[in-house]
């Protein structure tokens, strides 16, 4: 009997080894378009977590969740995102809920429900990846009533460091007198580095053509403070008078017809080395300036771009060299 119950032990079957830790998930979009297989990380152990995550080019807040073992809808609530906000390279992404705040000995009465405001009840700092729309729903109101605040337009850009005016949505517009609230210029505003998606895209592409042309690093800085100021950064499809593009040149003033100023490798060449037109003329580039080398950064811009604000370009020359840094 003893034989029997040994032998029917051993012939007990194993159980089946533990399933592995990682398995295939479904292909999923990487930087560039760029397709891969990717594996679901091990879970990390809560002590090991870190308490945040800087951005990485390529990097999305779905990827970022999944590769520290947390839920996307957390990370966003965690860091007051949606799901169309945009990330950008060098961002401090949270991932943990931050601490509540330590409560009073005695908590204060809640106060009486107040009537519907009719006046600005506040202000927002505009920061990369912002909107219109997601501001008005994060403070609870219109995005007409914050346009109107603001003396803004539906096309209207707004940029990081802006301080946007909170009006409730039954709030009274503008007199119909009443001049419009005049909209600040990124150079009249906080010169923060920190930029965009599509403005990030903007100043890799204006590092990269400098550098194919021999353009000096100085000169490469230049040319992103400039369009900053111009453009903030971005491929303007208006301007002041017929000014276009990256850098708002002015096709009227030999830059180039508009379409070939909206091409922004196009764009950037001629603000390095100028334009040849028609007549037989040539706009002068950056380098086509007799010593541009030893001009400040604001005459330097200046030379180029003839503004009627030259004292704008010298703001953005600390954020440009930083910009160089990130996307170069």
């Amino acid at each position: 009997m003893v034989s029997v119950l040994v032998g029917a032990l051993a012939a007990t079957p194993a159980h089946a080894a533990a399933p592995a830790d990682t398995a295939p998930t479904p292909l999923q979009a990487r930087a560039g378009g760029a397709l891969q297989l990717e594996k679901t990380p091990r879970p990390v152990p809560a002590a090991a977590k870190p308490a945040s995550y800087t951005v990485r080019p390529g990097d999305t807040i779905a990827g970022i969740a999944q590769r520290h073992g947390l839920a996307a809808a957390d990370v966003l609530t965690w860091n007051g995102l949606g799901w169309r906000t945009v990330i950008y390279p060098g961002q401090t992404i949270r991932l943990a809920a931050p601490a509540p705040a330590p409560s009073a000995s005695t908590p204060a009465a809640p106060a009486p429900a107040a009537a519907p405001s009719t006046t600005a009840t506040g202000s927002h700092t505009v920061v990369a990846g912002d909107t219109i729309f997601a501001i008005a729903k994060k403070h609870g109101t219109s995005v007409d009533a914050v346009l109107a605040a603001n003396g803004l337009g539906r096309g209207s850009i707004i940029y990081p460091g802006q301080t946007i005016r909170i009006a409730a949505a039954n709030a009274p517009q503008p007199a119909a007198a009443a001049a419009p609230a005049s909209v600040p210029t990124p150079s009249a505003a906080s010169t923060s580095a920190d930029l965009n998606a599509l403005q990030a895209e903007n100043a890799t592409l204006i590092i990269r053509i400098g550098r194919e042309l021999g353009v000096p690093e100085r000169g490469i800085a230049i040319a992103l403070g400039t369009s900053m100021v111009e453009a903030w950064l971005r491929n303007l499809e208006w301007g002041d008078r017929d000014s276009l593009g990256l850098f708002q040149q002015r096709s009227s003033t030999g830059w180039g017809e508009p379409e070939q100023i909206m091409n922004r490798g196009y764009s950037i060449r001629a603000f390095f080395v100028g334009a040849s037109n028609p007549d037989g003329t040539t706009t002068r580039g950056l380098l086509d300036i007799p010593g541009w080398e030893k001009m400040s950064f604001a005459e330097a811009a200046q030379a180029v771009q003839i503004s009627a604000y030259p004292d704008r370009y010298a703001k953005w020359e600390q954020a440009a060299y930083t910009w160089l840094d990130l996307y170069g």
